[in-house]
């Protein structure tokens, strides 16, 4: 499978050359001519005849890297020893593994951690359930679950090919959060089944973090999780691409002049994204949106089978306008895709209203070319790195959850997520606002306590938090 346009992927090719009959510029012309880049070289043997080396090269996508193969395999006296992606080395074993806080180095030790000592422990906390917050990992510990239905924009590839992204998202907790997270990818597309197995092991864990699961039964397997269990459920798929656009959008609205509630918005494609997307919106004040799927508007003159739809249809829309994609485009304000690449186009992007915003938030191909649109858009987003203004989720659960973990909260609410968004806004400040920066960068260190704090205090005004008031200046050990 090739890698989206502006990827790109590192190989290294290990190789042995015949110094009588090829050099290395030879080499490094072949690789270039191929659309290599050559980032790294590395000399593993030499002697009068032969030199073996290690060339990293960065590439596109696998079917350059395979023209680069070839071309060097067309080089007499040239002989490749083997080639390595780094990104599969990096999975090698898996990327992740669990710690023990101390060492056992003495029976003392033994008897401590395990029998007879930790019989104790277990006592106590039949006794008082609410001390496995303190006594055991649950207090700092999210559960993210995945069928691997939707993964990344691969689709439905399974359980076992979800553990790489659900690992990944297990780093990005640590990492950033200081929450630990373990995978769990069940082997089963039944909604109930997963419900039931979800339940069954939420009392080890502090929060449930739903991912890559498909539309429709990602809701309904959200509605139940979070109805019948007493800790945070969020499908950060919904939840967290729609406070992270909610956060663009409110700063992009201050540099076009505009405000929530005097936009009209345009949403393609009302899946699980869509959906969140629109009702976080409508939270937050904006009172036109149109939703568009392959079929057109969604309005309140068309029965719908998807219940979803349904009820989408009678909380938006409202002067019920109908027609496809470049109909109602004519004078939105914003346009918002979580659909396919290349729906939007450049005439649709002319008919909108002065100082247009495009959220293209398909991925890894946008809804409209970002280049394309320049000329006619005063602010654009998409879903990638390669691109000013990723719109991306990192920016959001590990800052919600660790909020949610350290107040113990039973939920994470509507106002919990909309003060996330706010939060997220704040971080770019009126000095450094502009069009290509509407959204902090991932690596801002003040996003997850910006996040945090505004989460606590959420919880704490709506009262879902369950621990005493706790101090809101950094997250730490013993606040947690």
């Amino acid at each position: 499978m090739a890698l989206p346009s502006g990827a790109t992927m590192n190989i290294t090719i290990r190789l042995q050359y015949e110094k009588d009959h090829v050099s290395f510029s030879d080499i490094a012309a072949a690789i270039g001519k191929a659309g290599g880049d050559i980032v790294g070289i590395d000399v593993i043997s030499s002697s009068k005849v032969h030199t073996v080396r290690d060339i990293t090269v960065s590439a596109l996508d696998t079917k350059q890297c395979d023209l680069i193969i070839a071309a060097l395999k067309k080089i007499q006296g040239v002989k490749i020893i083997h080639v390595s992606d780094r990104t599969f080395w990096m999975h090698i074993g898996g990327k992740i593994e669990t710690n023990s806080k101390f060492p056992i180095k003495t029976r003392d030790d033994l008897s401590r951690v395990y029998t007879p000592g930790v019989a104790r422990v277990c006592k106590a906390i039949a006794e008082d359930p609410k001390k496995a917050y303190s006594l055991t990992i649950k207090r700092n510990t999210v559960a993210v679950i995945s069928d691997g239905t939707a993964v990344l924009g691969l689709g439905n590839i399974g359980p076992y090919a979800a553990m790489p992204v659900m690992e990944g998202k297990a780093m990005l907790f640590k990492q950033f959060a200081g929450v630990d997270a373990f995978p769990i990818c069940l082997d089963t597309k039944d909604t109930e089944e997963i419900i039931q197995i979800v339940k069954a092991i939420a009392p080890a864990f502090g929060g449930i973090n739903l991912e890559d699961i498909s539309a429709p039964h990602c809701f309904e397997i959200e509605r139940r999780l979070k109805e019948e269990l007493d800790i945070p459920v969020f499908h950060d798929d919904q939840h967290g691409t729609a406070v992270v656009l909610l956060a663009g959008l409110l700063n992009a609205l201050k540099i076009v002049g505009k405000k929530l509630e005097d936009i009209k918005v345009v949403v393609t494609g009302i899946g699980a994204a869509g959906i969140a997307c629109t009702k976080i919106l409508l939270a937050a004040g904006v009172r036109n949106i149109i939703g568009v799927d392959r079929h057109g508007a969604i309005h309140r003159d068309e029965k719908y089978d998807n219940p979803y739809w349904q009820e989408y249809a009678q909380i938006t829309n409202p002067d019920n306008e109908k027609g496809s994609l470049s109909e109602v485009i004519a004078g939105a304000d914003v346009f918002i895709g979580v659909s396919a690449p290349g729906i939007l186009k450049v005439d649709d992007v002319k008919k909108m209203a002065k100082d247009p915003i495009v959220f293209a938030m398909a991925n890894p191909v946008p809804e409209i070319d970002p280049e394309l649109a320049e000329p006619y858009v005063r602010v654009m987003a998409t879903g990638r790195s390669d691109y000013p203004n990723q719109i991306n989720n990192v920016l959001c659960f590990p800052g919600i959850f660790r909020g949610a973990l350290d107040c113990r909260a039973k939920e994470i609410n509507e106002e919990m997520k909309l003060a996330a968004a706010k939060a997220i806004a704040s971080v770019v400040t009126d000095d450094e606002l502009s069009e290509t920066y509407i959204i902090p960068s991932v690596f801002n260190n003040k996003v997850v306590e910006r996040v945090r704090q505004a989460v606590i205090e959420a919880a704490y005004r709506t009262g879902v938090a369950r621990k005493d008031n706790i101090p809101l200046g950094g997250y730490s050990g013993e606040q947690r």
